[in-house]
């Protein structure tokens, strides 16, 4: 706000103070004078005078305007009424904590159980400034304890069969024993284990009305000590002695046809509530048995409780005529589709899209499939100028009905032409400086998330490419980041408004500049899936090419510059190993050694440092393979693989193309040389499942030897830990043991065209304990 808008002197927010409201404080903000008081709506077909639409609480149809505030339905924001109960009740949200405090303080005097003056309260009192809810905690465990109140000196004579001599100084209480507040429902009763007078009942049902007269004598010193502060909130203000009425906004009624009108759930509870209360005093007024009153109180009760929650365990609910039960504040304001995550936190907002994720490998890593129906409804406003005025004029003239095209013409005026409902757009007339909100089409720019939002990647730019269908597609490498799968998984999309904006997402936001996380310092982007495993079927030796399969393949890569490189066989017919037909994939000079999943620790060093027996050491130089198997080392998200170095070297544009361009050609290998799983993959030799038998049988007779210790007291403790704790640490060390050294032998009887374990070497799925468990002889 400027300064020369207010003389008022601007101040800076420095806290939120929660309290709650006195009945003082409702009756003040109260515009109802006197109460609502009838249970009626309406008298003679206008709002009643003191009735649940009473015409001061705000405005129910259009003509009318606020009684109070003299606005009209979309200026008046509403006011609240009161009720003034004839007894007082528990509030449901409050009975907890109200019950917290009664076994603080004394049932008769109403002072703390534990002089102020303890040291222990005093230290408590310091330590917890600005955490009050843990004052009150503290103050709770020390009066746990206490059976009765601790008397001052002068009144402690003449105590019959007490023996304060012992005590220190009390505080001035009464000295009595203190019942056990026990709770059911919304009932509560008080249970004494030692009486003081022959006439004193062992047990009674304590009336809200009798806590509150507990409360009320707390003093704000006290108040202080149990964690509230009594400006804001004191405990008697939890138990209801004055009703708030919610505006008429808040419970709107539905006019159905004609000018019947269906309230809503809480007018209708409130109207249960005055009809109990208006009984009540009658009945009082009327000096009925005191059973009678008893029943009117708990029907008071269950009516201003079921407003506030009608989910109580234990407690019958509160139904509508039709048997459905009404739906309370608790109710409105708790879970997925309440007030808070429904509306405030999670409001539905324009330019924005929803729906289920599909996989599909064609697509760059900067893509987003977009089902052509969202693409007609989603819209970019476009400035028109000299440069694209038929180009808008077309798609104006194409309306909204056919893609791509039109929805709307804003004339510099500001004035928003609807181009659904105009019956003849080709007649409309366009000229610079208007804008034309135009259907999204390929190449726009959009951001794209999935929820929950953990990390800047779970929000990435992208560009449009409008599809057939229904779900929005996305390449294979972007599940990682936003750790997505394609088992119902939905994503939204929002579409920038402004130019300023589609300048940020290209520049800042885009997915390819996003593919070093700055969390790590390495991709968050790898190679994975189906593409994986045949990218390391084809960097294997002896796979081989022919020339029309290696000319078919090269017209997937972009990159390609129409050179094809020597065959690496000549004789009898030109043949091209995978390692080439993968070096023309990498787009530049790029050096790099790394090592495959299998690649033994001592070939690094003596007579094998340079060349590798099994081709697990895997080098490239000058942006050629020239040895090595590619794996999920070199292509995943490791730092210092492949795409790494690619991106550090050669920029986010060529890495992000480097990551479409690897699936493209590999993906289409696949499809001539096949990948797939059958009965056969999961089956090993009979030597191998007799070793994985003697190991199991090993690893029991081993643990029933640690069994057959720990019972004859022989296990020793390992340093830091209890004998239990050896025990199971042992029984699941031999068990481990067992289960990788099974899967090792499983995994190593296994052929090289073992389609299994081609996927669980090359990192796209499984691993060596599926290969344990699929394993049959």
């Amino acid at each position: 706000m400027a300064a020369s808008d207010s003389k008022a002197p601007l101040r800076t927010v420095k806290r939120v103070q929660f309290g709650i409201l006195s009945p003082d404080e409702i009756r003040r903000m109260s515009v109802t004078e006197g109460g609502i008081r009838f249970p009626e709506t309406l008298e003679a077909g206008r709002p009643k005078l003191c009735g649940l639409m009473d015409p001061r609480q705000g405005v129910i149809d259009r003509n009318s305007r606020c009684q109070t505030c003299a606005g009209n339905m979309t200026e008046c924001p509403g006011h609240f009424g009161h009720i003034d109960l004839a007894k007082p009740v528990f509030h449901v949200g409050f009975i907890t904590k109200t019950i917290k405090i009664l076994r603080c303080v004394c049932f008769y005097c109403s002072k703390l159980l534990v002089s102020p003056n303890n040291p222990k309260i005093k230290e408590v009192v310091m330590k917890s400034k600005g955490q009050p809810r843990k004052r009150l905690a503290f103050v709770y465990d020390l009066c746990k304890g206490k059976n009765i109140c601790e008397g001052g000196d002068e009144m402690d004579v003449g105590k019959e069969g007490e023996d304060q001599s012992g005590k220190k100084q009390g505080h001035g209480g009464c000295g009595r024993y203190q019942p056990n507040i026990r709770r059911s429902g919304l009932d509560l009763t008080a249970e004494w284990k030692h009486v003081n007078e022959d006439t004193q009942e062992k047990k009674s049902s304590l009336s809200a009305e009798r806590v509150w007269e507990i409360l009320k004598h707390i003093t704000d010193e006290e108040c202080f000590i149990l964690g509230m502060d009594p400006k804001f909130a004191r405990p008697d203000w939890m138990i209801v002695t004055v009703l708030p009425v919610p505006p008429l906004a808040v419970r709107p009624a539905v006019v159905m046809f004609g000018s019947a009108r269906n309230q809503d759930d809480l007018t209708h509870k409130l109207a249960d509530i005055i009809k109990a209360n208006n009984e009540l005093q009658k009945n009082e007024a009327a000096g009925a048995a005191a059973h009678i009153i008893t029943e009117n109180i708990k029907m008071l009760q269950f009516h201003v409780a079921t407003l506030v929650d009608n989910d109580m365990p234990g407690m019958p609910r509160a139904m509508q005529k039709s048997g459905k039960p009404l739906k309370a504040i608790k109710a409105r304001l708790k879970g997925k589709e309440g007030r808070i995550r429904g509306n405030l936190m999670g409001k539905r907002v324009d330019f924005s899209a929803r729906t289920v994720i599909t996989p599909d490998p064609n697509l760059r890593i900067d893509q987003v499939g977009v089902p052509r129906s969202i693409a007609q409804n989603m819209t970019f406003p476009e400035i028109v100028t000299p440069f694209n005025f038929d180009k808008m004029l077309e798609l104006v003239q194409r309306g909204n009905s056919q893609y791509p095209g039109a929805k709307y013409i804003i004339r510099d005026n500001g004035e928003r032409i609807d181009l659904r409902f105009h019956p003849k757009p080709s007649d409309l007339h366009l000229q610079c400086g208007y804008k034309v909100e135009r259907h999204i089409r390929d190449g726009d720019l959009v951001i794209f998330n999935r929820q929950p939002t953990l990390h800047k990647m779970s929000m990435m730019g992208h560009r449009v490419k409008v599809l057939p269908w229904s779900t929005f597609r996305m390449n294979l490498s972007c599940t990682s980041p936003y750790n997505a799968d394609f088992d119902g998984d939905e994503m939204n999309l929002h579409v920038p408004q402004s130019m300023e904006t589609r300048a940020e997402v290209e520049n800042l936001h885009i997915t390819p500049r996003q593919i070093i996380t700055p969390q790590a310092n390495k991709p968050v982007m790898g190679i994975v899936q189906d593409t994986l495993t045949a990218v390391r079927k084809m960097t294997k030796r002896d796979v081989f090419i022919e020339k029309e399969q290696m000319m078919n393949l090269l017209m997937f890569l972009p990159i390609w510059d129409g050179k094809m490189p020597r065959p690496a066989i000549l004789k009898p017919k030109p043949l091209w190993t995978g390692k080439q037909l993968f070096s023309l994939i990498i787009p530049g000079n790029v050096n790099m050694i790394r090592t495959h999943t299998t690649h033994p620790d001592d070939e690094d060093d003596g007579p094998y440092k340079w060349i590798s027996p099994g081709d697990t050491k895997v080098m490239v130089e000058h942006g050629e393979l020239v040895m090595g198997i590619l794996c999920k080392k070199t292509l995943g998200t490791s730092a210092g693989s492949l795409l790494h170095i690619c991106m550090l070297e050669l920029g986010h544009e060529v890495c992000g193309r480097f990551y479409g361009n690897i699936q493209t050609v590999i993906n289409n290998w696949l499809l001539l040389e096949g990948h797939s799983i059958g009965i056969g993959d999961t089956i090993a030799d009979p030597q191998t499942y007799l070793e994985i038998q003697k190991a199991i049988k090993k690893a029991k007779e081993d643990v029933i030897e640690v069994i057959q210790k720990a019972h004859n007291m022989e296990l020793e403790p390992t340093p830091g830990n209890t004998l239990r704790q050896t025990f199971e640490n042992q029984v699941n060390r031999i068990l481990n043991d067992a289960r990788d050294k099974t899967g090792g032998s499983a995994k190593k009887s296994l052929t090289e065209y073992n389609n299994l374990k081609a996927m669980v070497v090359s990192g796209s799925k499984g691993s060596n304990i599926n290969i344990s468990q699929a394993s049959k002889p």
